[in-house]
């Protein structure tokens, strides 16, 4: 399972770690880590360009310092320095020892901020911050270095202007050099974290940089795993500097081990009631392929039994005969684990109502979630799990959807806190908040490709099946996003797919997960 910590759990681990090491150990480990990735991204160091962009504080530091190890080994190293005055001391010095040079940003380098709230890399890795005696323009006149153009033709850039301190998108200086390295033909290679995203949130609120492998030390940030900033970070690799980090992270990622440990298999003694039953009442006359997806997804879920109610009963025998369907409302279609209610409801609000009464976990998606009393969700016994895409979640909070967009931890968390349940909140990346709080769990398996209609009906049949199957609600609900945005890749394969063919793929994820 990969984890996630807050800046301030990551800062306190790092001085209680420092403590311990002699000054600028835990520097120069990170900078270890950094110089190998660096080396692995450039194939061939010798004779290599390599630029780096340095910022004020200690991820820098970190570039200067990966960057004197690369020049040791024969790559022509350039440092382009934003704050001259304020450049990490002691990186800058075994930058030139090594044979790096040095440059500025531009004429005149503004007031040496990079981003706001910036205080570098890994807080106070090693002293010597201050001014560097004789930072020297490349050639004694730094404003007349063509800097834009080192980075464009540059095969390796390493972005160290911002540490995890920053958050608020980069200073204007900046912004010329994010764009020159968007441009660069060369790998761009984040130092912690691409400059300019959020570490806490994975919110960007202006410009950032687009790295093609982000390194990042000790453990994973939030923004490392949640869109937007995710986008911006490419690849990303930890590097163990040894930090001690509590047991219970802010964020955690499944991984296949974690998935194939809690994935419901039957035992000798199981039959079809011991595997769990789920019911399903979706669809209507305008939308009964919303019943047909979400009964496919449950079952291959890992019930024994689907149970289906609504107006969709004939399309659903005609698709799957194993179905068990009634058309006498939910209350008398037999008895179920859990239940899914909303695909394709249309305006059934009765139907909605009458599931979430019931004292077994229950999934409410698609019209269901338009459909839900507030007040019935939150006086539920019972699990609940809400599954929700942006826009839906928008309207849940009164909201506007680019708000849910850009700020994906928070919304997730909101509603889970409001609506005292469990949310899955489905994009490119699918985050589940419990109400009790604890680590978010978010998912990355998916494809831009499952933006197809009914893949979501797909996905809540899959999450209701392992509710019944006897999975919590978090449990189900990042197991079934994990499943289904394997299936959708799988299903994919670089092609667009429709939501049938995800869900006749979730068997072979499902193996792919065991296997």
């Amino acid at each position: 399972m990969r984890s996630a910590y807050s800046v301030d759990t990551v800062r306190n681990a790092e001085r209680e770690l420092m403590a311990r090491l002699p000054e600028g150990a835990l520097m120069q480990r990170a900078a270890a880590g950094l110089a190998a990735a660096c080396a692995d991204v450039l194939g061939r160091v010798y004779g290599s360009r390599v630029v780096l962009l340095v910022g004020s504080g200690d991820n820098g530091g970190d570039a200067l310092y990966a960057g004197a190890r690369l020049a040791r080994r024969g790559a022509g190293v350039t440092a382009v320095l934003l704050a001259p005055e304020r450049t990490h001391a002691a990186g800058l010095a075994a930058l030139r020892r090594a044979g790096g040079r040095v440059v500025r940003a531009g004429r005149g380098a503004g007031d040496g901020r990079a981003a706001a709230g910036d205080q570098g890399g890994v807080a106070g890795r090693a002293s010597g911050g201050g001014r560097p005696g004789g930072e020297g323009r490349a050639g004694g006149g730094g404003g007349d270095v063509d800097v834009e153009g080192l980075v464009e033709r540059a095969d390796l850039v390493v972005d160290g202007i911002v540490g995890i301190g920053g958050k608020d998108g980069l200073r204007p200086e900046a912004v010329p050099l994010a764009a020159a390295a968007g441009r660069s033909r060369g790998a761009v290679v984040a130092v912690d974290l691409p400059s300019g995203v959020d570490p806490g949130t994975g919110e960007v609120r202006g410009v950032a940089v687009r790295a093609d492998l982000t390194v990042t030390f000790g453990t994973h940030k939030p923004g490392l795993l949640i869109d937007p900033a995710r986008e911006y970070a490419g690849s990303v690799r930890l590097v163990d500097i040894g930090l001690e980090l509590p047991a219970e992270p802010e964020l955690e990622a499944l991984q296949h081990a974690d998935v194939a440990r809690l994935l419901p298999v039957p035992r000798a003694e199981s039959d079809k009631y011991r595997r769990g039953v789920v019911g399903i009442a979706a669809g209507s006359a305008r939308y009964p392929g919303a019943a047909v997806l979400a009964v496919s997804g449950a079952l291959r879920g890992g019930a024994g039994a689907v149970r289906y109610v609504g107006p969709a009963g004939d399309a659903v025998i005609a698709r799957f005969p194993e179905t068990l369907v009634s058309d006498r409302g939910p209350k008398h279609a037999g008895r179920v684990q859990a239940w899914v209610v909303g695909p394709g409801a249309g305006d059934d609000a009765a139907t909605v109502g009458e599931v979430l009464a019931a004292d077994v976990p229950v999934l409410v998606d698609a019209d269901g979630l338009r459909l839900a009393d507030a007040e019935a969700v939150r006086s539920r016994r019972a699990p609940t799990l809400l599954t929700p895409h942006a826009g839906e979640a928008a309207a849940l909070l009164g909201v506007e959807r680019r708000e849910v967009e850009e700020g994906r931890l928070a919304a997730v968390r909101e509603l889970a806190a409001r609506y005292g349940a469990t949310v899955l909140l489905k994009g490119s990346t699918t985050l589940v908040a419990d109400s009790g709080g604890g680590a978010v769990r978010v998912n990355a398996t998916g494809t831009s490709w499952l933006a197809t209609a009914g893949s979501g009906d797909v996905l809540s049949g899959l999450a209701g099946s392992l509710l019944a199957a006897g999975l919590s609600a978090v449990d189900a609900g990042s197991v079934g996003a994990y499943v289904h945005g394997l299936a959708g890749r799988l299903a994919a394969d670089g092609a667009p797919v429709g939501a049938h063919d995800v869900a006749a793929a979730i068997p072979e994820a499902w193996r792919n997960v065991l296997a």
